[in-house]
């Protein structure tokens, strides 16, 4: 049975990672070329990592279901990347960004991680700029920075609110480079099925051709898992259609732990729900809430009125207007963390004052900041008593230079204009800090199958801030990785290719036919997506913003009936050779129906509220979050043991040396 062991160096905070790097072994560049490594998903914690690995010298194989790694759901990150550089000179530092994403995580972090994570920090926007990436500059040409929620200072760089698909195209023309000099093969419209092992060691996987349904075996000495989060758990998400957990999942099966399944972000910045039709949602970026000021009316009367169309935002004065961020959390305003915004706008709702028609959205309002912006051109300009029409015209253009392309993508889907009227904006599930549990090397409790970004539970505690997902991904592939797996792969250098025609490689080739063809044959009526919709309800309902005792216990039974169900009753059309778009989502949705399950029970477990995970039961008489730091200060590590309901619970107990455990407060 595989133990947990973190594998935190001895020795000062500031100095283990250094100290580690010093210690572990190396593979030198010749016995590189006679090592495998698999990466699966290439988004930018797979991409960095495959692109660094292939230029130390390792033989790398990629797999992405998409038909192009750029294609990968980090691409739809918008708002930025974090980075202790204190351009801005307003004190920030590498302990201060390790303090803010260990309080922001609600004390659920690992010091150490966290504060390597912030130590390389530097070393990513380095990188990314040599690579090409067109990060916004101040007028002097100096890289430009925003702030975003939980924090006191500006360390957010930015590429308008296109900042994920400018740092993925830079870890893709890094692909692109070894996959020309051959250390990269690429293997696109591939989907891993399962994990194999090999004397207890990841040696390979099994993968299916999503264009021609063809099953394939692939070895290596490593396998590195990077698929991303298990959003789409609840159906409707800010993920991109595509993303699951399978991969997570598959290795989970295997004897990987999975730790803090209910750790999981809702972002309080989307598009809101119109309908039964939706199959996803729209995220609006984070950095709005810099300039954009969040309300509701202060009168259920007048929130009723709006919601008939009886009246218009813009009709309230300041007077009628309740900034309830600002007014609740003076200190922070409108940039509190992500968790805390989530549940303050439901909170609002709930209590009748939801502006759009189904009673689910707050205003996100930038006239204020367009009046600011123009005032501040105009005079800078020379204009020193400028009309109200030039203010708003200057302003906008300024709002436009930072966020053209956002207001632009409100405008399309919704049909109205942010420059004009206040977005509607509600929460949204968006970002998962639990996955595969890692040591201190991102090793999973499988020797030799990694996980990096957000396929590992990461460095984020119970809540993850703005503009740090982005920061953890690429420091997993491009700083830690390349360089502790090495220290597993040094015992290697003589263990020669690893043949794909033996037993083990056999079994799990006929578990996932067998599985493919359990699928095909269930013979019921009932669509793929049906299930997954029924699934998301019950996740959302009982598992989402909120939970309590009951409706936890609740859950439980619901989604193991229905997993019950989906295997008696689902209708599969088509075949399994081919394409076959079908064959995939029931592949996932199953899972999904398994994740969804320890997702709930650790849910239940967990009494406390914490972060992203608030138990109605668990919080003070202001509705904050109440933590259990006597009972709880520990990452939950969840064992498979062939039935999701009898999953053994591990337990990782959480210490602070560095930093002082205290309420949260952004007040």
């Amino acid at each position: 049975m595989a133990i947990l062991d973190s594998k935190i160096p001895e020795g000062p905070l500031e100095e283990k990672w250094d100290k580690h790097k010093n210690n572990i072994n190396l593979v030198n560049p010749a016995n590189k070329r006679n090592i495998d490594i698999i990466v699966v998903g290439t988004g930018l914690a797979g991409g960095s990592a495959a692109a660094t690995l292939a230029e130390l010298g390792y033989n790398v194989k990629t797999f992405c279901y998409q038909d192009s790694p750029r294609r990968a759901h980090s691409i739809a990150a918008q708002g930025g990347i974090n980075a202790s550089k204190n351009y801005q000179g307003d004190g920030d530092s590498d302990y201060r960004l390790f303090y803010d994403t260990v309080k922001g995580g609600d004390y659920r972090s690992r010091e150490a991680n966290v504060y390597r994570l912030a130590q390389v920090s530097g070393s990513i926007i380095d990188q990314c700029v040599a690579q090409g990436v067109p990060f916004a500059r101040e007028y002097g040409g100096l890289l430009d920075n925003r702030s975003f929620g939980g924090v006191l200072v500006s360390r957010t760089f930015y590429a308008k609110g296109q900042t994920g698909q400018q740092l993925l195209l830079g870890a893709y023309s890094a692909m692109n480079r070894q996959i020309n000099r051959g250390k990269i093969q690429s293997f696109n419209r591939h989907e891993m099925m399962d994990l194999v092992l090999v004397d207890g060691k990841a040696r390979g996987i099994i993968a299916r051709n999503m264009l021609t349904g063809e099953i394939g075996r692939h070895s290596a000495h490593a396998v590195v898992l990077a698929s991303g989060g298990y959003g789409n758990v609840f159906f409707l998400s800010t993920n991109a259609m595509g993303s699951n957990v399978m991969a997570a999942w598959r290795a989970h099966r295997r004897g990987a732990f999975f730790a803090n399944p209910c750790y999981t972000q809702i972002h309080p910045t989307c598009i809101p729900v119109t309908g039964e039709h939706q199959s996803k949602l729209t995220l609006m970026s984070e950095s709005l809430r810099n300039d954009g000021r969040i309300w509701v009316p202060k009168k259920k009367e007048d929130a009723k009125a709006i919601r008939e169309g009886k009246k218009r935002p813009t009709d309230l004065s300041e007077e009628e207007r309740d900034y309830y961020l600002e007014r609740r959390y003076p200190a922070f305003g409108n940039l509190v963390p992500r968790d805390v915004a989530s549940r303050a706008a439901k909170e609002r709702c709930d209590a009748g004052y939801g502006v759009n028609k189904t009673g689910e959205a707050v205003y996100l309002d930038f006239a204020s900041a367009i009046e600011r912006y123009g005032k501040e051109k105009a005079f800078t300009m020379g204009h020193k008593n400028p009309s109200k029409e030039e203010i708003t015209k200057l302003g906008k253009d300024t709002v436009a230079s930072k966020y053209g392309n956002l207001f632009d993508m409100y405008q399309k889907i919704v049909d109205q204009n942010p420059y004009e009227t206040p977005m509607m904006i509600y929460p949204a599930v968006h970002y998962t800090m639990g996955g595969l549990w890692v040591d201190y090397n991102l090793q999973t409790t499988i020797p030799g199958c990694y996980a990096a970004g957000e396929a590992n539970f990461s460095d984020h505690g119970a809540n993850r801030l703005g503009a740090s997902a982005l920061m953890q991904g690429l420091a997993d592939g491009y700083f830690v990785l390349p360089y502790t797996i090495g220290d597993y792969l040094s015992k290697d250098i003589g263990t020669g290719k690893i043949p794909t025609d033996s037993s083990e490689f056999d079994a799990v080739e006929n578990d996932v036919k067998a599985r493919i063809e359990k699928l095909m044959n269930a013979g019921g009526k009932n669509s793929v997506d049906s299930y997954h919709k029924k699934l998301g309800r019950i996740m959302w309902d009982k598992c989402g913003m909120a939970r309590n005792e009951q409706g936890l216990k609740e859950a439980l039974k619901e989604i193991a009936a229905l997993r019950e169900d989906f295997w008696k009753n689902v209708k599969v059309p088509g075949t399994s050779t081919g394409k076959n778009s079908e064959l995939e989502k029931a592949g996932r949705v199953a899972d999904f129906l398994e994740l969804g399950e320890l997702f709930a029970k650790d849910a239940l477990n967990r009494n406390e509220s914490a972060g992203g995970h608030f138990r109605e039961e668990y919080q003070t008489e202001e509705g904050e979050a109440l933590r259990d730091d006597e009972n709880f200060r520990y990452v939950a590590a969840w064992e498979y043991t062939g039935n999701i309901g009898e999953a053994k619970l591990h337990k990782e107990e959480l210490e602070f040396h560095n930093i002082e455990l205290k309420t949260r407060s952004y007040k």
